[in-house]
C-alpha cells in the first residue's frame, strides 16, 4: 500500500475532515448560503460573474484581452505533501483552462498546522505546488499564510483570454453533444487511499490524473463548434452535467456506458469505499437526476462522486466532435470520450437523464 511520508509525520490525511474537493461545500447547503447575501449589480467590464456559478471570474480589459480570476484550495486527499501540492496546484489552474484561457501566475494560499507539521512537510507542499505551475508556464509569484487547524493548501491563478473565445458553462446548446476529458472516480480512490487499501498501481493511476493539467482548454475553446465549456470537481459528474443544463435551459442525456472511470473504482465503490460528499451531492440535486430502471444502484454513487482535479466537460456541436477528441488525443488525453447530449425541455423540466 502507498505510503511515502516519514514515521514521524502524521499521515496528512489524518489532519482533514475532508479531502480534496471533497470538503467543498454541499451544493443544497451553498444555494442556502447564496441566498442570504445581497445581489449586486456587475459592472459591464465583468464578463462572467457569479450568476451562472461559472469556475472563474473574467474582466475585459480591452478589446483583445481579458482577465481570468479564480482560485480555489482544501484539504489534503493524499499522504505525499509534494504530491498533494501538485493535486492542488493542477486543480486551481484547471479553472483558468475551463473558461478558455490560458494562465499567467498565481498566488499561493497556505494555511497549516504548525505545532503539528514539520517547516520541511510544509515545503514540500508548497514545491509540488511550485512545480505544477512550472509545468503550466507559469510561477506562484506571492501569497499569504495563517497558522490553521487543518492543512489547507491551494492557489489564486490568473489567466489570459480574448473576450470573444470565454468559454462560460451556462452556454451549451440544444443538439450539443458532451465530451468528458478524463475518467472519474476519484473519490473513491481516495476513500481507498484512507482505509489502505489503495494498490500502489493504483495510486500512480490516481496521480497522474489529478496532476495533469487541462492544457486543451484554450485549443477547445479556439474551435467555433465548442459553445460550452466546464471542470468537473467537487459536485460530481452529474451536479457538474446539472449546471451546464440549467445555463442552457435544456436538459441532458448521459450514457452511462460510455463514461470513463479510473482503474478499481467499481469495485472500490462495491466495496464501500464511497465518500460523504457524494451522499451530500445526491441531496442537493438527485430530484434533478432520472435514473434508468436497468442501470446499478451504485451508478448513484459514482455520478456524485466528488472529483478532484477532474477533466474539462466540453459541449460542442454534434459536427465538431471530431475535432474536440482530436484536441483531446493529440494533448495526451486518452480516455477523453463522448458521454452524451443536450437535449429540449420535456415535461420534467431541466434534469439529468442517466441510461
Amino acid at each position: 500500500m502507498h505510503t511515502t511520508t516519514p514515521p514521524t509525520s502524521p499521515r496528512l490525511t489524518a489532519l482533514s475532515h475532508g479531502g480534496g474537493c471533497g470538503c467543498k461545500i454541499a451544493p443544497g447547503v451553498l444555494r442556502e448560503i447564496l441566498q442570504g447575501t445581497t445581489a449586486v449589480a456587475m459592472p459591464p467590464e465583468i464578463l462572467v460573474g457569479i450568476a451562472t456559478s461559472d469556475d472563474a471570474a473574467v474582466y475585459q480589459l480591452n478589446a483583445q484581452q481579458a482577465l481570468i480570476a479564480t482560485t480555489d484550495f482544501f484539504m489534503p486527499i493524499v499522504d505525499d505533501p509534494h504530491d498533494f501540492g501538485r493535486i492542488a496546484a493542477t486543480n486551481a489552474l484547471s479553472d483558468v483552462y475551463a473558461m478558455g484561457g490560458t494562465p499567467i501566475m498565481a498566488l499561493a494560499l497556505v494555511g497549516m498546522p504548525i505545532q503539528v507539521l514539520s517547516t520541511q512537510v510544509i515545503g514540500q507542499i508548497l514545491e509540488g505546488g511550485n512545480q505544477a505551475c512550472k509545468a503550466a508556464g507559469i510561477v506562484v509569484a506571492g501569497g499569504h499564510t495563517i497558522d490553521s487547524v487543518e492543512a489547507i493548501y491551494g492557489l489564486v491563478a490568473l489567466g489570459l483570454i480574448h473576450p470573444a473565445r470565454v468559454k462560460r458553462n451556462a452556454d451549451a446548446r440544444v443538439g450539443d453533444r458532451l465530451i468528458l476529458g478524463k475518467p472519474i472516480g476519484v473519490g473513491v480512490l481516495s476513500a481507498l487511499l484512507r482505509k489502505d487499501q489503495l494498490s500502489p498501481g493504483a495510486y500512480a493511476e490516481l496521480l497522474a490524473s489529478t496532476t495533469q493539467l487541462n492544457t486543451p482548454g484554450p485549443v477547445l475553446a479556439a474551435l467555433d463548434g465548442v459553445h460550452a465549456m466546464t471542470d468537473v470537481t467537487g459536485f460530481g459528474l452529474a451536479g457538474h452535467v446539472l449546471e451546464m443544463a440549467r445555463g442552457a435551459g435544456a436538459s441532458v442525456r448521459l450514457d452511462w456506458s460510455l463514461v470513463p472511470l479510473l482503474t478499481g473504482v467499481v469495485e472500490g465503490a462495491r466495496s464501500g469505499a464511497i465518500t460523504g460528499a457524494s451522499a451530500r451531492n445526491w441531496q442537493g440535486y438527485g430530484a434533478d437526476v432520472a435514473l434508468s430502471q436497468g442501470l446499478d444502484p451504485l451508478v448513484q454513487s459514482l455520478l456524485t462522486d466528488p472529483q478532484t482535479s477532474g477533466g474539462l466537460l466540453v459541449s460542442c456541436a454534434p459536427d465538431s466532435v471530431g475535432a474536440v477528441m482530436d484536441v483531446f488525443a493529440r494533448m495526451g488525453f486518452a480516455q477523453a470520450a463522448e458521454i452524451g447530449e443536450v437535449q429540449g425541455l420535456g415535461p420534467a423540466g431541466v434534469h439529468l437523464q442517466v441510461d
